[in-house]
Formats: C-alpha cells, structure tokens, sequence
C-alpha cells in the first residue's frame, strides 16, 4: 500500500478512506476547496492525516493563487488556511501545519511569488515526512510497554491510514511485531462510522497480524475477564495537563481499564499536544450528521425524525491514562511538565533539522 496520501505532479492524491476496504480508490486534487471538504467529508481522516493533507492544501493554494508579488500570495494563503482550518476543529494537527506553512510563507527567503511556492510545497512535503518518522520514533518507545505476549484492545484507526504511513498506535503494534512479540488486537467496531470494523481490521488483515473485531460494547468484559493486557488509542488533541481528546468511546474504556487494572496509552505525535489549553474542557468537540446515528452506510436503522446527538469525540481527563506515548519517549504524570518537555524536544529536533 502507498502512502496515505502524497504529492505527485503538483497534485494531492489521497486513498478514499470513505469506502474501505470494499473498494480502494485513489483521489486526485488540484483546490484547497475541494481538499478542505475532502477533510470535512473524512475522505482522509486521522489528525496526523489530516494535518499532512492541511499542508498540502495550503500548497494548492499557492499554486491556485493568481499572485505575482509576495503580499498578494501571503493574502490568498491566509484566506486558504481559514478555509482549511474550518474543515474539522478538533484535530489541532490541521491548524498547526497551516499556521506552520504561513510561518514559513512570512519569513522564507524567496522575494519572488513563484521561489515562495516552491518553498512551500518543499515544506509541506517535509511535514509528511517527518511524519512518518515521528510514528516510527514512536513506535519504538511505545513497544517497550507491550508484553513479549500481549493483547492489546483499540479504539478506531489510529493505523497508517491515519497518518501518512505507519501509524500511531498501530505503529506500536507493528513495532511490537517486529520485535518478535506475539501480540493479538482486539479491534473495537467504533460507532458510528465503523473506522475500526473497516479500518483497523483490513490494515491488521493486510500485515497479517492475529487480530479479533468486536462490539464496542465486549471491551468491559473482556477486560473484566483479564483478556486485555494493555489498552491503547490515539488523539486528535491533547491538552498541557494531559486530558485527551479521541474518538468517541475511548474515555468509557479508560475508565474501565483503570477499574480493572489495566494500563492505558493514548501515543500521541507532539504536534497533537496543544499546550494552549489548561484541560481538556477546552477542546472544542466537533458533532457530526445525525445520518452517522441513524443510518449504517446507506441503509436507515432508526426512525424517521428522531433526535440525534453525535459528537465525534470524547475527552479522557488525565488521572484516568497510565501515560502518554510520544515521539520523545514516553510521558509520565505529572504531564504538565512531562508533555512540555516532549514538544520542546521535538521542537529542538525540527530545528536541528
């Protein structure tokens, strides 16, 4: 399988996660427009993803834009990143490559509008690198907390198709694995949008790694019954006292890990950590289409004209996390300080080159 999504002639081509894994189609896409709606629409989702496809995005736009002189292009650009931004609000990992490429736009060296668009599709392709090099980091750090046997329960995809390859948590699964553990995932479905029946389970089936799908609603038994060593999941933001936002589901089975136990990661890149916001109250919670709720694929399962609330994602306040998987290492309570460390350290590492 390609990367997730890649540059290629001046075009952002991504897989269509929306069909997985009935079909596998590749999009192509010349307008940041259509790319915003692409993230909006979860052709390409997973923050990791959707920060790479923001950043590519914003290289469409300066490729689109008519400008011939540097303001005229830095204008079209921030009205671009407004646009891109505006696709899911939750996922910091969008905003923070967008403001990332405008960083960059302001004080690049090229005086001419044409040097400033090679600079930034340079430099949005170097945020899709460097991610798979940070899941790859933290596959490495996150392995030693996986037994040489293990069973490992997750929530969604938070797979290579979640990042640009490689994958966050699946990147420690695979890490894992090539290690030599004998490791087994149970694959949480993950209503409503089923990214873990239709996604984690065809990554899993395609690397042949011992996998079992189930019911959102098994994980509290068979973390009662001792099945589950370890429960990990990934976020679309974190919050500087170390409260997680993920996809809906994964703070009940923090909760019930600890009641039985059982350590629980959220792996995390440092560009999802939002040092921004004191707690996790903060982060804004996208909802989503009622059809979500009421409708599997394009057949209804509910009543016509009932009342639907479908937030996208939940927040894990901190004491309820063993710890916090980076690429840095591993991030302990107190995560204030732990988590702080991690972005400065990443910080240093992309300054360094």
């Amino acid at each position: 399988m390609p990367r997730t999504l890649w540059w290629e002639a001046n075009q952002l081509k991504m897989i269509d996660q929306r069909i997985l894994p009935l079909q596998y189609e590749i999009l192509a896409y010349t307008d940041y427009r259509v790319v915003a709606r692409a993230i909006t629409d979860m052709v390409v989702r997973g923050a990791p993803a959707i920060g790479a496809a923001g950043g590519f995005g914003m290289a469409l736009a300066a490729l689109q834009s008519p400008a011939r002189d540097r303001d005229g292009l830095l204008a079209d650009l921030a009205q671009a990143q407004a646009v891109l931004d505006a696709a899911r609000p939750t996922a910091v990992n969008l905003s923070w490559a967008t403001a990332r490429i405008m960083e960059l736009a302001r004080r690049a060296a090229p005086a001419d509008a044409d040097g400033l668009r090679a600079a930034i599709i340079a430099e949005a392709q170097r945020i899709a690198d460097e991610d798979v090099e940070i899941n790859r980091r933290m596959g490495a750090f996150g392995a030693a907390i996986v037994p040489e046997e293990a069973n490992i329960l997750t929530h969604c995809n938070a797979g290579a198709l979640a990042t640009v390859d490689y994958g966050t948590t699946l990147g420690v699964v695979r890490a894992a694995v090539e290690q030599g553990k004998r490791v087994h995932v149970w694959v949480d479905e993950t209503r409503p949008r089923l990214q873990g029946a239709r996604l984690t389970a065809w990554e899993l089936t395609q690397d042949g790694i011992p996998m079992t799908l189930i019911a959102d609603n098994a994980a509290g038994m068979l973390m009662r019954l001792g099945r589950v060593d370890v429960v990990l999941y990934g976020a679309d933001r974190v919050a500087a006292n170390g409260d997680v936002a993920n996809k809906i589901g994964s703070y009940k089975l923090a909760v019930i890990a600890k009641e039985n136990g059982i350590p629980c990661f959220a792996v995390v890149p440092t560009p999802t950590i939002d040092l921004s916001l004191a707690h996790g109250d903060l982060i804004p919670i996208e909802e989503r289409a009622a059809e979500e709720v009421t409708q599997v694929g394009s057949e209804r399962i509910a009543p016509e004209g009932v009342a639907v609330y479908n937030p996208a994602f939940d927040v894990t306040p901190a004491r309820y996390l063993t710890g916090i998987i980076t690429e840095e290492g591993i991030c302990y309570p107190p995560f204030e300080q732990s988590l702080r460390r991690a972005v400065e350290a990443a910080e240093r590492r992309r300054a360094d080159g």
